[in-house]
């Protein structure tokens, strides 16, 4: 990739096939990055191209106030520059590439985005476990408070299942996301809804939970799988589900049918120490990446930029 030629592309300039074939074969091509999570999750999204889809990075924007802006879109943790060579320097390349008219700028990049010295970028934290290891040797490396949680499951008679219906998930997770007062709103289940359906036709999808015996579903969540990686994407517990360890067994059940297996499990966060706490209680480990943030807004809107560091290209 010695020759860089960026080019910024709309949606309708963007060859679908090339594109995904840029993700299939990219070591960094997470799930978020291909043309069908971004046409439905993003919804109006551009992009940049480096020569013949050698290196790609998603352009999801937004206007407001008369003013484009690029916005991480909803329910979507990583995305970024995705390509078979990213290094820091071509990472810098695209985020210079940019084009002006979009004068703020809140991405979540990727793993494989770090810039060497940047006021522009942020860490992240999320956590990862590589389940190529048998059942037992995971589960050696369980903390003793998932253990007990997974016993006291059992003990109360609670009931794994697989392939239940996305809206009993999609419900818990909304009524458990409005309490954090997030922006994620009905529009975005929608489009969530219609993306877990394209991928369960392709078997690439599945909603799992963990009911007590008196079948009130208390965890559930979705699995999305791509390039030997499942994603933890959307999750839904119940308060009820504290108690029972609903959680923990959920995870412990996920992980004795996989193991053994070339599959990474991605947990999609957390920032939030008492998630980060939970997700490194199974034996994950943190797989950090950077967030993008900066602004070129006129005086009288930079208010809006909380802060963002301002660049004058």
């Amino acid at each position: 990739m010695s020759n860089h030629s960026i080019q910024y592309l709309q949606r309708a300039q963007i060859d679908t096939v090339k594109w995904d074939n840029c993700l299939a074969a990219a070591p960094n091509g997470l799930i978020y990055g291909y043309s069908f999570y971004l046409d439905r999750m993003a919804v109006d999204w551009d992009a940049l191209v480096l020569n013949d889809y050698e290196a790609v990075m998603p352009l999801p924007w937004k206007k407001k106030w008369g003013t484009s802006y690029l916005a991480h879109p909803p329910i979507t943790a990583s995305l970024g520059i995705f390509g078979t060579a990213v290094t820091p320097a071509l990472t810098g390349l695209f985020i210079q590439a940019i084009p002006p008219r979009f004068k703020l700028v809140d991405l979540l990049l990727n793993p494989a985005n770090f810039l060497p010295t940047s006021q522009l970028q942020s860490i992240r934290n999320n956590y990862v476990l590589d389940l190529q290891s048998t059942y037992a040797d995971i589960y050696s490396h369980y903390r003793n408070n998932v253990r007990r949680n997974i016993k006291k499951a059992q003990q109360l008679n609670c009931r794994y299942a697989v392939g239940i219906q996305v809206e009993e998930v999609i419900r818990l997770a909304h009524w458990q996301i409005q309490q954090q007062a997030t922006n994620i709103g009905e529009e975005d289940y929608a489009h969530f809804k219609d993306l877990f359906h394209y991928l369960l036709s392709n078997q690439a999808a599945e909603a799992c939970g963990v009911y007590t015996p008196n079948d009130e579903l208390v965890a559930s969540c979705v699995w999305f799988y791509s390039k030997a990686r499942a994603y933890y994407i959307l999750v839904g517990n119940h308060p009820n589900g504290k108690t029972l360890g609903a959680s923990h067994y959920l995870i412990d059940r996920f992980i004795e049918a996989h193991a053994g297996q070339e599959l990474i499990l991605d947990f999609e966060g957390s920032d939030i120490a008492s998630l980060a706490f939970f997700y490194s209680s199974f034996g994950a480990v943190n797989e950090a990446y950077p967030a993008l943030q900066f602004q070129r807004l006129p005086w009288w809107l930079q208010w809006k930029s909380k802060g963002y560091p301002k660049i004058n290209s």
